[in-house]
């Protein structure tokens, strides 16, 4: 080289020199903070991954504590419901106890209301006791709250229900009308005309059971009515007469009830005088004439049988399960119980059975905040004077003085609503725990799966490779030494021009 204005060995060698210094300086940040990527201009498009992956992360492991203390708010909740699952049951023995007459005294009943009367008591403390951080958890703080029930519908329970708006209408359409079992029983006059001598047996069968009952020449169409009533709580059939014809029907409404007519001995009335008739199709209370089966007939000996209807139906846009009157759709938005009235069951067509306008226990149970997200449990009120329904009474109606004391009141009555409310705290309780194992605990194992993968996910693409960037810094060392000694024989090389000047 005979040029010293310009030294391009010398240049090229400081380029490559700080080329290395850099490679050098950034191996040793990576290899003190761990990180591959510590500014954007390490990795713009891994920085903005990195960083919307660590914003998940967090929700994540949020929503996971979210589930943990769900889990703990419905533990609490439970252990509160099986205390008053055991209170029932001794309600139970207690009512049973004081059904007898004989042998027990009025002193023995007035002692067994006593602990009725202490056991109401318990239940209601317990109700307004149980809580989380203050929170009452089973005085209905965390019920869901109504408006706009409408006439047609006598029971409902809301189970839950999750809505973007200030209120959710539950909107039902009735399609197929619900229907009680019924069969027309004649005897050909308003008094049963046969031998002196002989008998008119016939066995009435209902989902409850069955009696055989047996009548005489001149028994009236509502003496035979009555005996069929005598035995209601029997057979869970109930008769009624026009006309001398005896029509009995189910009590209850739903393809699981029947009633079932059998003529033992048509007591000589042969196949000229009454018989037994189903209904109608479309008019429950109408007599099918054609369908008449004379009462000496073997269709009538063997037995004839008429079975009841569910209603059906959908909940907004769902299709319904039913049973009787009742009925329910569960989805992740609105998990609705509704009991329709008579009138309402029995006719087709739409109407708003009520309006949800809040309430509910909500949980937050997933990273991302919107409504898929979030899961809405209802928890009942389980005071006494919201255990039972409308049509059998509450629990309230057992304490001393009312209809359904142990002492002067209605014992038959006192067990069905002890029955009722035993089946709404127990399933309140199957709620609460399918709640806490396929909910809570099926998303809690999720949602750590998921937080495991995005920590993965989220290091793999930001987390310095430590193999990787040791070997990365020996060579930036020795590139660097090298760079430095070669960039100082460049700098010498210009001293050549020296030996052409002589």
């Amino acid at each position: 080289m005979s040029r010293i204005n310009t030294n391009v060995t010398a240049i090229s060698a400081q380029r490559m020199l700080n080329s290395n210094k850099l490679m050098l300086n950034t191996s040793l940040e990576r290899l003190s903070t761990g990180l591959r990527i510590n500014r954007g201009g390490d990795d713009p498009a891994g920085l903005i991954a990195s960083n919307n992956l660590s914003n998940e992360l967090k929700g994540l492991n949020a929503a996971i504590a979210n589930s943990e203390r769900a889990d703990q708010v419905v533990g609490i909740a439970e252990g509160g419901l099986q205390e008053v699952s055991g209170m029932l049951e001794e309600l139970q023995g207690l009512v049973t106890a004081s059904a007898s007459d004989a042998g027990l005294s009025k002193e023995e009943k007035q002692a067994n209301q006593l602990q009725i009367d202490s056991i109401l008591q318990t239940i209601d403390r317990i109700a307004s006791a149980t809580s989380f951080q203050g929170i009452k958890l089973l005085n209905g703080n965390f019920d869901f709250r109504t408006s706009g029930v409408s006439t047609g519908v006598s029971d409902f329970k809301i189970n839950s229900a999750k809505f973007n708006t200030d209120s959710l209408n539950v909107d039902v359409q009735v399609t197929q009308s619900a229907q009680q079992a019924g069969l027309v029983m004649s005897m050909g006059g308003t008094t049963l005309a046969i031998g002196t001598s002989e008998s008119f047996v016939v066995e009435i069968t209902g989902s409850k059971g069955s009696r055989q009952l047996s009548f005489a020449n001149g028994t009236t169409a509502n003496n035979i009515m009555s005996a069929i009533n005598t035995y209601s709580d029997i057979t869970g059939v109930e008769a009624t007469t026009s006309g001398g014809a005896i029509k009995v029907v189910s009590e209850e409404f739903g393809s699981s009830e029947f009633v079932n007519i059998k003529i033992i001995d048509d007591g000589g009335l042969g196949s000229s005088t009454g018989g037994v008739y189903q209904m109608t199709s479309n008019a429950f209370g109408t007599t099918n004439t054609s369908s008449r089966v004379a009462l000496d007939a073997s269709a009538a000996s063997n037995g004839i049988r008429d079975e009841g209807q569910n209603v059906r139906a959908t909940v907004n846009g769902v299709a319904a399960t039913s049973d009787g009157k009742r009925v329910r759709v569960s989805t992740d938005f609105l998990d609705v119980d509704l009991t329709l009235t008579d009138s309402r069951a029995q006719s087709n067509g739409t109407f708003t059975g009520l309006t949800v306008t809040g309430g509910g226990a909500s949980f937050q149970l997933a990273g991302k905040v919107d409504i898929g997200g979030k899961v809405a449990l209802g928890i009942n009120d389980v005071a006494v004077r919201k255990l039972g329904s409308s049509a059998l009474g509450y629990l309230s109606d057992l304490a001393s003085g009312k209809d359904n004391n142990v002492v002067d009141g209605d014992v038959t009555d006192a067990q069905r609503v002890v029955e009722e409310a035993t089946k709404q705290v127990s399933a309140l309780r199957g709620r609460l725990g399918a709640f806490q194992k396929n909910v809570i605990g099926a998303t809690t194992r999720s949602l750590n799966v998921a937080a495991e993968n995005t920590t993965a996910a989220q290091s793999t693409i930001r987390d310095a490779n430590f193999a990787t960037e040791t070997a990365n810094l020996t060579r930036a060392q020795i590139l660097v030494s090298s760079s430095t000694q070669i960039l100082s024989l460049a700098n010498q090389q210009p001293q050549g021009v020296l030996q052409l000047l002589g």
